[in-house]
């Protein structure tokens, strides 16, 4: 792997964190797609770099969650499922789940039918939750349990959890902050753990790879995150259903 790759890499990251198109997935691709070597420092790269992706939301939304702790609670509440099926399931994911390119687009392939699907069928209703500071804990926690799903690469976090918003009765606008906002601790916890179990074995110039992907993937990750709140505010996800599918399509044939 090499700096180029890292910029790539942080580029596709921070493009795809806050999109239903599953950034861990597009990542596990391209490193495909650019014959990156399978090992243990590229599939701690691609958790740890979406750290960066994760603290333009930080940046972003620093004075909402400081100036509300009811909406700090419910983050939490949020984080709990994740949290614990992590834990349990970490040597699965990083070991086998995160070296299938056949699982993500599998993932992909699945995930965009029943976006479009979903999105057909689902009708936003009046009284539906409108602002990410009214959900109340039940609803974060279900959430919660929807964000586990992404767990399978290719699933992607944000689909996961704004399917399961919407379901439970919240407005896009709602249910994408809140998406935003559940990512943090995820993110924190997810790469914090990471790295405690490998970053002792990362040479200097691997730790150098590391720190570019993340910087990259922060700046483009806070464009695109404003991007996509007025997107959400007149158009639906099924444009990125086609497009899961699609991707999921052109892989199978020119890869596998």
């Amino acid at each position: 792997m090499s700096f180029l790759h890292a910029i790539i890499l942080g580029i596709v990251e921070g493009v795809s964190e806050f999109l239903p198109i599953s950034s861990t997935g597009h990542m596990i691709l391209s490193s495909e797609l650019l014959k990156i070597p399978s090992s243990d420092f590229l599939s701690s790269f691609e958790i740890s770099i979406q750290l960066g992706a994760i603290l333009a939301v930080v940046v972003l939304y620093a004075k909402k969650i400081l100036s509300n702790k009811k909406l700090f609670g419910t983050i939490l509440i949020g984080f709990i499922p994740s949290a614990i099926l992590g834990l349990i399931f970490y040597k699965i994911i990083k070991n086998y789940l995160m070296n299938s390119p056949l699982v993500v687009l599998w993932s992909l392939l699945i995930g965009g039918i029943i976006l479009i699907v979903f999105e057909l069928l689902h009708k936003e209703k009046s009284d539906s939750v409108q602002e990410a500071e009214m959900i109340k804990p039940k609803q974060a926690f279900i959430i919660g349990l929807f964000q586990c799903l992404a767990m399978i690469p290719g699933v992607s976090r944000s689909a996961a959890t704004i399917i399961g918003g919407l379901a439970i009765g919240l407005s896009r606008k709602a249910i994408v902050e809140f998406s935003f906002l559940l990512a943090i601790p995820t993110m924190c916890a997810a790469t914090g753990y990471d790295l405690l179990k490998t970053g002792t074995n990362f040479s200097g110039n691997e730790w150098g790879m590391l720190a570019t992907g993340f910087v990259v993937s922060f700046f483009v990750a806070w464009a695109c995150v404003k991007w996509l709140i007025k997107f959400v505010q007149k158009h639906t996800f099924i444009p990125f259903g086609i497009y899961r599918i699609i991707i999921a399509i052109v892989f199978w044939l020119t890869i596998l």
